[in-house]
């Protein structure tokens, strides 16, 4: 990426964006970090809390060890350091949808440190993006001010679930760059099986630190690590979608530079991202970690994690999105292009690889990347679900290879086979689609409209482009059967082409 395409063009001069997100993601578990009430979306209003959860007198917390073992191996599926010794703290604010008036967190002491992840821009170039921690912490309630217009209504069935929050560096200097993170991220993660990165249901949502500086002051920073070298930065809250993500970066972004053109300076805030109109508006001045009065949770005792069993868990952990994506290059041949769709998705690419067995795997790739990518999104079907079973591609596949259909019929086939009429075999059995291979029968017809045609004939010698126009009329001719390699080869021996 070059400097000029980061740059954003202000009155009096350019400007560049500094990003850094913090991921919430809620761990996948049946049950929350600190009280054994039930984790699931569509209950009723507060169905799901125990007395833990609602803060009653004499509830103590006791720690849940799956979501310690989902965040370990999140952690290592970082490629992050996994400290064996963390603490719970009391992060305190008073919210109606907090009962205790604390949220349980982690502060100076997480259970993952550092790591770094590879990100993909949408030009094929990669950076890196240096995680600085996740730490455990419980989720809050859910505050409803629409119900009532003289109350607000808490329901408090998310208090209590356990979220992982993931801590960048400020490494992104695009909008694209940091949606390109939270897609690699996410993915990441589902691979994993620690979030099931449901961003509809807010499974998954980003807290988008933005600030912006002079170009050059980054790389000062770079070079030092003093934060005087950027500017002010605002934290928009809760976005949990990648177009919103893009969407708010960049409003934040002209509103701060708009902000300092006009002699003003930044104040360090809490923002909300508001879709329907497209800006970031205030929600409170930003807290900083003293505000907050951290203290050690005197519930929970620290986190002490036995080495043994930190590398059993690393030993369990499956094909990451980037290994799976070097071995289907080498493996099967396929471009990086193809590789990084297929691997967007585990499902997607375990289909793949059980369709193209013994096949052409770049042409196994092309039809599930495109027409059988397509339908199932149209139809918001996942692959696990999808009506094609991966030896339905494999067999038209195999008729293509073997020439009894060309490309062209393929497509066809493909629709009658999404329509539900059988096996790609059985349906060019049954409605007659085999490819003309016969070269007496291509002859006749080409003979035919040579014949016919005989001032198109000649003109072909002069203008050999022209000989297109005979391939289209052989092709209606057969029905579109006639194998085309076939058709121009004879085409061009009968009509003199070199």
């Amino acid at each position: 990426m070059t400097q000029e395409s980061k740059q954003i063009q202000g009155r009096t001069g350019p400007w560049e964006m500094v990003l850094g997100l913090e991921v919430h993601a809620q761990v996948a578990s049946k049950s929350k970090l600190f009280s054994g009430a039930a984790v699931g979306f569509g209950a009723g209003p507060n169905e799901q809390v125990s007395l833990v959860d609602a803060a009653m007198p004499g509830m103590l917390p006791v720690l849940n060890r799956f979501c310690v073992e989902q965040a370990v191996k999140t952690g290592l599926g970082l490629k992050a350091q996994i400290n064996l010794k963390s603490r719970f703290d009391r992060k305190n604010y008073f919210y109606p949808d907090l009962p205790q008036g604390y949220q349980i967190s982690q502060f100076d002491q997480p259970i993952v440190g550092e790591g770094v992840v590879t990100v993909e821009r949408d030009d094929g170039t990669t950076f890196d993006v240096r995680i600085e921690r996740l730490h455990l912490e419980q989720d809050a309630g859910k505050s409803l001010h629409d119900q009532d217009p003289n109350a607000t209504y808490v329901d408090l069935n998310r208090a209590g679930t356990a979220l992982m929050e993931i801590v960048s560096k400020p490494d992104m200097r695009t909008s694209e760059e940091a949606a390109a993170y939270v897609k690699k991220l996410r993915t990441i993660l589902v691979y994993l099986g620690t979030c099931d990165g449901d961003m509809e249901k807010g499974n998954l949502r980003a807290d988008v630190n933005v600030s912006v500086c002079r170009p050059g002051d980054y790389e000062k920073f770079r070079a030092t690590g003093d934060f005087k070298h950027l500017g002010t930065r605002c934290e928009i809250k809760n976005v949990n979608s990648y177009r919103y993500i893009q969407q708010a970066i960049e409003y934040e972004a002209r509103r701060q530079i708009e902000i300092l053109e006009d002699g003003g300076k930044i104040d360090q805030e809490t923002r909300l991202f508001d879709p329907n109109k497209g800006e970031t508006r205030s929600m409170r001045s930003k807290e900083e970690a003293h505000d907050y009065r951290y203290f050690p949770d005197p519930d929970l005792l620290p986190l002490v994690l036995d080495p043994a069993w930190v590398k059993s868990i690393e030993q369990t952990l499956p094909e990451l999105p980037d290994a799976k994506k070097a071995r289907l290059q080498s493996q099967y041949g396929l471009s990086a292009y193809d590789a990084g769709v297929l691997i967007i998705d585990a499902d997607r690419a375990d289909y793949f690889e059980a369709a193209a067995k013994g096949r052409d795997a770049k042409l196994v790739a092309n039809w599930v990347t495109n027409e059988l990518l397509a339908k199932l999104s149209a139809a918001g079907t996942a692959f696990t679900d999808s009506p094609l079973p991966s030896s339905d591609i494999t067999q038209l596949v195999e008729l293509i290879e073997n020439g009894t259909i060309s490309s062209k019929i393929a497509k066809e086939v493909f629709e009658h086979m999404w329509a539900g009429e059988g096996r790609p075999a059985e349906i060019v059995e049954k409605r007659g689609l085999v490819q003309i291979n016969d070269t007496g029968a291509i002859e006749k017809a080409i003979d035919d409209l040579i014949a016919g045609n005989p001032d198109k004939a000649e003109a072909v010698k002069d203008k050999p482009q022209a000989l297109g126009w005979f391939v289209g009329q052989v092709m209606k001719a057969t029905g579109g059967k006639a194998n085309p390699a076939t058709v121009n080869e004879l085409l061009r021996k009968k009509l003199g082409v070199e």
